[in-house]
């Protein structure tokens, strides 16, 4: 199977840095180092957030956003719309960060599988014996599931992990030992605080469905934009239920800012997606990412 890898993401920076439209910058680094590579579009005042691949099996949501880099680009540069909007007003209107790959180790890891790394004995122990993690691995490189790991209800999370047999690190689920112990998660918080973005879009998959609400914290806005989105994608609006409804990005984002925030269960199926549905799911999601560029 095709996996869209950390080694990807950084030939289309290095493809997409060449153009002058666009910023190209690490937000931090991975356990391993790797940089959390972000590109910057426009500059607007309106700051819109969008990032993929919180987990490993998740990859097919970094190659979603660099299409959309790719696209909305290309529209600017020969001066035609994007699904119907003009890009100049975009881009004057709004500041675009896009982050494909929030965890490229994990990325990497179910792309390559463990050989090379200090960490093979542990991680086939974390992953219950099975060396396949192509198929089981969402965590970070340290076993932690880094949309678990964000202080918005980790606590009610951590309390639910053994009624999902959950005990300690492995392919997914586990919080971590404490909230934003992963230097992943914790770069995120530090340039969303930095930031100070207007809406975030969270990807994910898979389900077709949108996430919009965190207990008392969901601003009137994120219910007019939900189903602005969900009329757009055909995703339908939906709550995640049990150890899903806490730690999440998302769930933070909303808690911290008190501004919209959307997790988009991208594709159907189980994961990981295969290659072959991104241009379906692309199309689904086209006019989506647009109305977070102008509606937020």
């Amino acid at each position: 199977m095709y996996i869209y890898g950390y080694e990807n993401l950084k030939r289309d920076a290095d493809l997409l840095s060449r153009n002058q439209l666009f910023e190209t910058f690490s937000i931090g680094k991975s356990v391993l180092g790797k940089e959390l590579i972000c590109f910057k579009l426009g500059e607007g005042p309106n700051k819109v957030f969008y990032n993929g691949a919180h987990h490993a099996l998740e990859w097919i949501t970094s190659a979603l956003l660099v299409k959309f880099l790719k696209e909305i680009s290309d529209a600017y540069l020969n001066g035609e719309e994007y699904y119907g909007y003009d890009t100049g007003h975009i881009f004057e209107r709004s500041s675009l960060y896009v982050l494909p790959m929030v965890n490229p180790d994990g990325v990497e890891l179910v792309k390559n599988g463990a050989e090379g790394s200090m960490r093979r004995s542990q991680l086939i122990q974390w992953n219950h014996g099975s060396d396949n993690f192509s198929t089981t691995w969402q965590a970070n490189i340290r076993g932690v599931d880094l949309n678990h790991n964000y202080s918005a209800g980790w606590s009610i999370a951590k309390e639910m992990e053994d009624g999902y047999g959950i005990h300690g690190p492995g392919p997914t689920r586990f919080g971590g030992e404490e909230p934003e112990s992963e230097p992943e998660t914790r770069a995120m918080v530090h340039f969303s605080r930095e930031q100070q973005f207007s809406l975030s879009l969270c990807y994910h998959t898979q389900g077709e469905e949108i996430y919009y609400q965190y207990m008392k914290y969901t601003p009137k806005k994120s219910t007019e934009l939900a189903q602005m989105f969900a009329k757009a994608s055909g995703y339908r609006l939906a709550r995640p239920a049990g150890i899903a409804s806490h730690g999440g990005y998302k769930d933070w984002f909303l808690k911290t800012f008190m501004k919209p925030s959307f997790t988009i269960e991208a594709g159907v199926g189980t994961n990981p997606l295969p290659i072959e549905q991104l241009d379906d799911i692309y199309q689904k999601n086209k006019q989506l990412l647009a109305l977070a560029a102008v509606h937020s």
